[in-house]
């Protein structure tokens, strides 16, 4: 039969596992019988590819992989359906179990960056997220290897991540920000409860599914209060340039609880304005500004957000530890009577990359990602290491969402958050102007009130 040319995407097709020649010739007589009697017999691999993916037994992206002749598309007992994100230590996608037939995301460490060092730090990060168990967050689910390929098998969230949910929505009103981000100061709380903390809270690290469920994810970064020098990143700034604590950038090692807190606020500043506490600029330049210098106004950039809600956020910005928020718990609670339920959350359909996703790692991956680490001259180094998640953006590290459009000018600087002093001169400057310009205005008005009435009694 024509129909059965042979073919790289056939031949892969038989090879992955995936369908069996039934499928296939079932497939071919699916399209013969649909063109007709007079039509042509050869079947095409694109057509053929497309009427296995309507019937189920393919995905697109699979169908991909097997027309670039790729065959292998398990690890495991994990068949991969698709890919979701790309980092600097690999890839994470999403995956089928053979015999649960439960959907997962797995997170593959590649073989050219299987150090001992490296598959150490990989499972640390597995024993550390397997500890924990709570619904907003991402729960881990099994782990292993396929061959020398190390991989991480973690619950497959639907939806999309903050960072790329804002982007593409632009800011959330008051309660959809209140909603998630208390949503996540539960479950930092829930971690910090047992001595962990995350280091690396930010928009790209909370997923949101479409009825509004937050799930924090990517402990890849985690500490714990007790581990000390033990920690293999003690000492290190680690996390994103955009959501750093002032102590991290100060002292690395007195990192705690609260450092999470002015990460989340950061988080939270973003999702009522769209924009970074500090926008452009280094991650050097950011981190001083962070030490520094007052972030500008949301309500610069959002008129709808309260004075009461401007308040939660600064509080959890503060800049002295001592003073900020000193607990998840305590954000829960000052969020609560924003955080109503709001119903599905806005959403709009990405368009599908131009790229070509990646096939399973074979150790010819070549990507870095960074962990910034101050020396003494306040320089930013690199420092390989994993950071990728489910919501991680195929194109995106560190501190991406300071990225803007060209508009062809730089846009004027907002003014900085005004001090309670400088409040209180205004105030009293609009007052003494406000009396100045209305005092004279009244007496006129009086007078030619008085002249009309004169007249028209005589």
């Amino acid at each position: 039969m024509a129909g059965l040319t042979h073919s790289i995407f056939r031949t892969s097709a038989l090879l992955s596992g995936l369908v069996t020649q039934e499928d296939l010739d079932g497939a071919i007589a699916r399209i013969a019988s649909s063109a007709g009697p007079s039509a042509e017999q050869e079947v095409s691999d694109e057509t053929l590819a497309d009427k296995l993916i309507e019937l189920g037994l393919l995905t697109p992206y699979q169908a991909d992989q097997l027309r670039a002749g790729r065959t292998k598309l398990n690890l495991g007992p994990y068949v991969v359906t698709d890919w979701i994100g790309q980092g600097g230590m690999g890839q994470v996608y999403k995956a089928v179990h053979k015999l649960m037939g439960r959907e997962c995301a797995v997170k593959v460490l590649p073989l050219n960056r299987s150090t001992p060092e490296s598959i150490s730090h990989f499972a640390r990060e597995i024993r550390t997220q397997a500890k924990l168990d709570h619904p907003n967050l991402v729960r881990a689910y099994d782990a292993g290897h396929d061959g020398k390929v190390h991989y991480f098998v973690t619950e497959y969230v639907p939806g999309t991540d903050l960072r790329r949910l804002i982007r593409s929505q632009g800011p959330l009103t008051m309660q959809q920000a209140a909603s998630i981000i208390r949503q996540v100061a539960d479950a930092l709380e829930y971690a910090h409860q047992r001595g962990l903390i995350h280091r690396d809270v930010k928009p790209g690290n909370i997923l949101v599914t479409p009825d509004g469920v937050a799930k924090l994810s990517d402990l890849g970064l985690a500490g714990c209060l007790s581990d000390g020098d033990d920690d293999p990143r003690a000492g290190k700034i680690v996390g994103t340039a955009d959501y750093l604590s002032p102590e991290q950038i100060r002292n690395p090692y007195e990192v705690r609880k609260v450092s999470d807190i002015y990460s989340l606020g950061c988080t939270l500043y973003y999702a009522v304005t769209g924009k970074v506490p500090f926008p452009g600029g280094t991650a050097a330049s950011k981190a001083r500004r962070h030490l520094d210098e007052t972030p500008m106004h949301p309500r610069r950039f959002n008129l709808e957000i309260g004075e009461e809600f401007v308040d939660i956020v600064a509080d959890m910005m503060e800049k002295d530890p001592a003073v900020r928020i000193q607990s998840a718990a305590e954000v829960v609670a000052r969020l609560e009577p924003w955080a109503v339920e709001t119903g599905p959350l806005p959403s709009r359909q990405l368009g599908k990359s131009p790229w070509t996703a990646p096939p399973l790692p074979t150790g010819s991956e070549d990507t870095d990602v960074v962990i910034a680490e101050l020396d003494d001259g306040d320089s930013i180094q690199q420092e390989s290491f994993s950071q990728i998640s489910q919501g991680t953006h195929p194109f995106g590290l560190g501190s991406q969402e300071t990225r803007r459009l060209r508009t062809g000018r730089k846009p004027p600087l907002p003014p900085p958050l005004p001090s309670s002093a400088a409040m209180a001169r205004r105030f009293r400057t609009v007052l003494f102007v406000t009396l100045a310009v209305a005092i004279p205005i009244s007496i006129v008005i009086g007078m030619l009130l008085g002249l009309w009435l004169g007249g028209n009694l005589g």
